[in-house]
């Protein structure tokens, strides 16, 4: 198959939390893609326009939604950091590649859905679950969402709404360095997911965030929780 390239304005570009900026694109006329696909941004240096080094990332608005929309984790002097605080703003001209990637749910099974993150591992999530959910899926869905400070969190508001309209949709959110006030569940994801489960056995498992926490998590699916590899599907970013 053929992968096309596309030049899209950017319909906007914001910081929306602790070092998390959220930025949305058109979606190209032609464009189709999966619930979990990535795109490749051709990302130039600010200096230099010409210097162009691609970047992976994934499409975190469903398939339904009128915009591609997209979210980044800000690094200190990061190529593509640098080009999304300061390089693209509302009418930039982004140039994309893709769709990409087989990291989409297998409808096929009859297992319920148990997806794990930590911040922006959530973006393919956001896509499946609204993809899912928008399309009569009546299995089971937990998302756990883990983050170290609670100024960290976002699209909480929207995946709260979700678990209020969908009686299948479960939300757990985590805190590995939470104030005294926080009340919900503290410590890493690969914990709360031992507090939540009970048989892991009965789960398609779907990982996504830093490579520490999707590794030690793939470690405790096949080694310890009983799960199988066909119902293990992993994202990592770095």
């Amino acid at each position: 198959m053929t992968i096309q390239k596309f030049h899209v304005p950017c319909l906007y570009n914001k910081h929306i939390a602790t070092e998390i900026w959220e930025f949305a694109l058109a979606k190209p006329e032609g464009f189709a893609f999966e619930a979990g696909q990535f795109v490749l941004f051709d990302v130039p240096t600010l200096d230099d326009p010409t210097d162009i080094q691609t970047r992976a990332f994934s499409i975190a608005s469903s398939p339904d939604e009128e915009q591609l929309l997209f979210v980044a984790k800000i690094l200190p002097d990061g190529r593509a950091s640098l080009w999304i605080t300061n390089g693209i703003k509302e009418g930039t001209t982004v140039s994309l590649q893709g769709p990409f990637g087989r990291f989409v749910l297998n409808t096929e099974t009859k297992n319920d859905y148990l997806f794990v993150c930590t911040s922006t591992g959530n973006a393919p999530f956001r896509s499946q679950i609204l993809h899912a959910l928008h399309g009569g899926d009546k299995r089971r869905m937990d998302l756990i969402y883990g983050v170290r400070s609670k100024d960290r969190f976002f699209w909480v508001e929207e995946f709260e709404a979700l678990a209020d309209t969908y009686e299948n949709f479960h939300l757990h959110l985590s805190l590995s360095d939470p104030h005294e006030d926080w009340s919900k569940y503290r410590g890493r994801v690969q914990a709360v997911a031992e507090e939540v489960v009970k048989d892991f056995s009965q789960k398609s498992i779907y990982i996504c965030g830093h490579p520490d926490m999707t590794n030690d998590v793939k470690r405790l699916c096949l080694e310890e929780w009983g799960v199988q590899k066909s119902d293990l599907h992993v994202e990592g970013y770095i």
